[in-house]
C-alpha cells in the first residue's frame, strides 16, 4: 500500500511517499481503508522532534491521527463494527509510528465510531482530534452550559471554530477573538467576534462589563497572560489552555486530547443534527502532504487542512 512516512526529524522536506507493508489488527483491533485524513498542527511538531520527551517515536514514522474510512477487516474480539462500516476517529496509539497518511491503518476499537452519515469523509476526517479537543475542554472540564458566556481565542482557526459551535449547542453565549476577515464567518458559527491584539482586554470588557464566566485558549503565551483579567469575579479557574501548560498558574487547566469513543458520538450527533459543521480550508492529494504541511505552517488557516486517499 502507499503511505507518508519520515524517516528522521526535520520539516515537510524529510516526508516521502511510497510504498510500505499493511498494518496488521490485534484482537480488538480494526484494519481501515482510509478515505480521508486531516492536518494538525502536533503532525509536523512530532515530526519536527518538539515532543520527542513524551511521546515513544519508532522510524520509520507514518504520521497522523484524524481518519475517515470504510473497516476492511476486524479482529476476533470486535463486536462494535463490521466490515463494511463508515468510521471516523481519533487514532493516537502508544507510539508513534504506525499513522493515518496512509491507504490503510489499524486502528483500536477505542478510537473509532460510526461517521457521521450526512458527512463526507473528507468533513468527517477534520472532526476528531479538534472536535475532541474542544468537546473535552469545553463540556469535561469547563461544564459550559446555558448562563455561561465563554470567550474562545483563535475562533477561526480548526479547534476553535469547533468549540464555538459546541459552546453554542450548549446554550452559551460566545465571544471570539479573530482576524477582521474572519469575523463574518465567526459570526457564522454563533459567535460574537472580537478583534486580536492590543486592546482586546477593553473590547470584550465593552461586550461583557462583568467579565465572562469561562475561557477557551489555543494561543498561550501574553495571551493566555490577560485572560485571568477578562474572567469574572465568580469565575476563578474556569480557564482552559491547550496550548500553555501555564495555565494551571492561574488556577486552570492544561488539555491534551484523549481518544473517546462516547465523546466521538457526540459529536457524531451534533453533526447529524446540523449543529457541528466543517470548514475544510484546503485539500490535498495524500502525495502531496508536504505542500499540505507548509500550507498548515504558515498559520492562519480557517478551518480544517484534509488529505484525501483515492
Amino acid at each position: 500500500m502507499k503511505a507518508i512516512q519520515y524517516r528522521t526529524y526535520g520539516g515537510p522536506e524529510v516526508l516521502e511517499f511510497g510504498e510500505v507493508e499493511e498494518p496488521k489488527i490485534g484482537p480488538d483491533w480494526v484494519k481501515v481503508s482510509v478515505r480521508a485524513t486531516s492536518i494538525n498542527p502536533v503532525d509536523w511538531k512530532l515530526a519536527s522532534g518538539g515532543l520527542d520527551g513524551a511521546l515513544d517515536v519508532f522510524f520509520p514514522v507514518t504520521p497522523g491521527w484524524d481518519v475517515a474510512g470504510v473497516v476492511e477487516e476486524v479482529g476476533p474480539a470486535v463486536t462494535e463494527l463490521a466490515v463494511g462500516d463508515e468510521v471516523f476517529g481519533y487514532v493516537r496509539k502508544d507510539a508513534v509510528r504506525g499513522g493515518t497518511y496512509a491507504e490503510k491503518v489499524s486502528a483500536p476499537i477505542r478510537t473509532l465510531t460510526h461517521k457521521p452519515a450526512n458527512m463526507s469523509f473528507a468533513e468527517a476526517a477534520a472532526i476528531p482530534l479538534a472536535g475532541l479537543t474542544a468537546y473535552q475542554s469545553l463540556v469535561h472540564c469547563l461544564e459550559v452550559g446555558t448562563a455561561d458566556t465563554v470567550l474562545v481565542h483563535a475562533a477561526a482557526g480548526g479547534v476553535g471554530s469547533f468549540a464555538v459551535q459546541i459552546a453554542v449547542a450548549r446554550g452559551a453565549r460566545v465571544i471570539g477573538t479573530a482576524s477582521e476577515g474572519n469575523h463574518d464567518y465567526v459570526r457564522g458559527l454563533g459567535g460574537e467576534p472580537v478583534a486580536y491584539g492590543d486592546g482586546l482586554l477593553d473590547r470584550v470588557r465593552q461586550l461583557v462589563p462583568g467579565g465572562v464566566d469561562a475561557i477557551f485558549d489555543t494561543i498561550g503565551g501574553e495571551t493566555l497572560a490577560i485572560s485571568g483579567d477578562l474572567l469574572a469575579r465568580n469565575a476563578a479557574g474556569r480557564v482552559v489552555s491547550i496550548a500553555d501548560p501555564g495555565v494551571k498558574e492561574l488556577g486552570g487547566t492544561y488539555v491534551f486530547v484523549r481518544p473517546d469513543v462516547d465523546d466521538l458520538d457526540s459529536l457524531a450527533d451534533l453533526a447529524q443534527s446540523g449543529k457541528l459543521t466543517v470548514e475544510i480550508a484546503a485539500s490535498y492529494p495524500l502525495a502531496e502532504a508536504a505542500r499540505a504541511w507548509e500550507a498548515s505552517m504558515g498559520g492562519h488557516t480557517r478551518g480544517k487542512i484534509v488529505l484525501t486517499v483515492d
